[in-house]
This record gives structure tokens, C-alpha cells and sequence, in this order.
């Protein structure tokens, strides 16, 4: 399971109560739950290259026995797309999971902005050799300003002990314990993905060669939440298109709904369970 580089991968394992990662141990399966954990003295210099490194170790490990099942989320899904173009002989199944692929898609103007942010921030990429969690949770605050209202104001209906706000405090919690992205990681992101749509355009390239969807010709579960509002569902929905052979779903949720919400179970683990096996 590889989770995005900006949250962290606990929203995979959110609680006992409600973990995509426990759920798929009770279905016979085994999960492996890669943590980032935060950039330190050595991943400051990484960029996408060395962390898509990282994951072929540790698929060297995982694969030790045969070709395994690779899971995406999120940011997390083109890692996994890449690892897959890459090492295609240990891979048996792929699922992606609200991974962008068109970062122009359905709004162009919106990416760019992004893409000219990055630019903006350069200075500090330059000092910190990081780009902030503050300043990636701003860029979040961004796409829906007024969300914070609304879902503050439904938590204040809730009954403190219940489970329902209980589930709230714990999302929070991830929520606002995101990891700093390492400078070369942020632009590539912003620059590269947002600002020249490298993915869609076939011009990303990891280890010197393009990551392209064409070339991976085992199953694909492309998993697309139709009320996604950070990663747009026609970006999503991209990737399909370069698949061989994708099977595409789309959940009536919203982008961390598909992990963590009250219809996840249902609608997005065990048809995703039962395609794994």
C-alpha cells in the first residue's frame, strides 16, 4: 500500500475501528503499509527518482516469494504507476486510487496558478530545502475555503462520546499532521505535474525513462471517487484511457471518503478485496 508523500500513511490504518489495512488482513490477504515517516538529512536532496528508488527496495523484499498486488493512493497511485512500468515482473495486479493523472484536467487555469505558486515559494525551497506543511495545508484551505465551516459546525451537533465524533477527532488528527515536501519533490509536483502536465503528456520521466501506462498490460483497478474535490475525477479518470487492461469504478464518495468514510467499506474496500483476489 503506497500512501501520498504529503499525508501521511496512517489513513490507510486510521483506527481500529476503521483501517482499509486491517480490513484486507481479516480478507486473507497481507497488506504492507509503506510510511514515509518525515524528510530527514538524507531525503532532503530526494526527488521523486529516489523515493520511487525506496519503493523497489522494498518491493525487492515483498516480491522475494513472487509477483505481489501494488496499491496507490492518491499522490501515492503515480508512485505506484511508476514502480509498476518499472519492474512489471513483480507486479501481478495494480489498483489506483484517486491518483491524478491529467493535472489539467477539467480546469487548466487552476493548475497553472499552482504551478506559479511554486515559483512564488522558490526562496524558501531554496533556504529551508523544504516546502512546509503550513504551506501545503494552505494550498488545501484553498480548493474549498468554507469546508472548515461546515464540518466544525456539523461536529458541534454530534455527542462528544459518540463514535461519530470520536471518527471526526481522529481524521483531524491526520489531517493536520502532514509531512513537509523535499524541495526537488515540490518542484517537480507543482512545476513538472501541475505547471507542464508531464503524466498526461508521456514527458515524466523516472530513472531517465517515461513512465507510461501503455506499457503496464497486467489488471488495473482504477478507483475514481465521483465526489472528489482534490483530485477532480476527470484527472483520475485520465489513466484509463493508457491502460491495456483497467477496470474502472466509480464510488459515490469523496477523496478521503474512499478510505475512511461511512460508505468506504461497501463501496470501495470489498469490490477492491474481492478484485485482489
Amino acid at each position: 500500500l503506497i500512501p501520498s508523500l504529503i499525508n501521511r500513511g496512517y489513513i490507510l490504518d486510521l483506527s481500529k475501528t476503521c483501517s482499509f489495512a486491517r480490513w484486507l488482513a481479516t480478507q486473507g490477504l497481507r497488506p504492507l503499509l509503506v510510511d514515509w515517516g518525515t524528510p530527514g538529512p538524507v531525503e532532503r536532496g530526494f526527488g521523486l527518482d529516489q523515493y520511487i528508488a525506496r519503493l523497489e527496495r522494498g518491493l525487492d523484499v515483498a516480491a522475494n516469494a513472487g509477483p505481489v498486488s501494488v496499491l496507490g493512493y492518491c499522490m501515492g497511485g503515480l508512485l505506484a504507476m511508476a514502480l509498476a512500468v518499472r519492474r512489471q515482473s513483480d507486479i501481478d495486479r495494480l489498483a489506483l486510487l484517486a491518483t491524478p493523472w491529467d493535472f489539467h484536467a477539467p480546469n487548466p487555469a487552476t493548475a497553472l496558478r499552482l504551478s506559479q505558486f511554486a515559483a512564488t515559494c522558490e526562496p524558501l525551497l531554496a533556504l529551508q530545502g523544504v516546502l512546509p506543511v503550513d504551506v501545503i495545508q494552505m494550498l488545501f484551505f484553498s480548493l474549498d475555503p468554507f469546508l472548515g465551516v461546515r464540518k466544525f459546525t456539523a461536529f458541534g451537533a454530534a455527542a462528544p462520546d459518540s463514535a461519530r465524533a470520536k471518527a471526526f477527532v481522529a481524521l483531524e488528527d491526520w489531517l493536520n499532521d502532514g509531512a513537509p515536501l523535499t524541495a526537488n519533490v515540490a518542484r517537480e509536483c507543482l512545476g513538472d505535474w501541475y505547471g507542464d502536465n508531464t503524466p498526461a503528456r508521456g514527458e515524466w520521466r523516472v530513472g531517465g525513462a517515461v513512465v507510461s501506462p501503455t506499457l503496464f498490460t497486467k489488471p488495473v483497478y482504477v478507483s475514481v471517487p465521483a465526489n472528489d474535490r482534490i483530485v477532480p475525477p476527470e484527472s483520475a479518470l485520465a489513466i484509463a484511457n493508457d491502460l491495456p487492461d483497467a477496470t474502472v469504478v466509480q464510488p459515490n464518495l469523496g477523496h478521503i471518503g474512499m478510505m475512511v468514510g461511512g460508505g468506504a467499506k461497501e463501496t470501495v474496500w470489498a469490490p477492491l478485496s474481492a478484485w485482489l483476489r
